[in-house]
């Protein structure tokens, strides 16, 4: 088994997948808050807890359905 490094102060999640860091799958964190359907959310969380990775990689899932399914989305 090879150790797999954490991405520890790492904020960006295409950085985070491109090298490889560990990371747990929070892609359902994504379909609830589709789902959800709010015009604002709020992520409280202590300092040092996800929040900007996880606004990451929302960003980064949205520009690819985008890229993929145009007619979803927008402007």
């Amino acid at each position: 088994m090879s150790w797999i490094p954490l991405p520890i102060g790492v904020e960006n999640f295409e950085e985070l997948r491109i090298k490889g860091y560990y990371y747990v799958d929070k892609t359902l964190f994504i379909k609830e808050l589709i789902d959800m359907m709010g015009k604002v959310n709020l992520f409280t969380r202590p300092g040092h807890f996800g929040k900007t990775l996880n606004m990451s990689m929302l960003r980064y899932f949205l520009k690819r359905a985008k890229r993929i399914m145009p007619n979803c989305f927008r402007d």
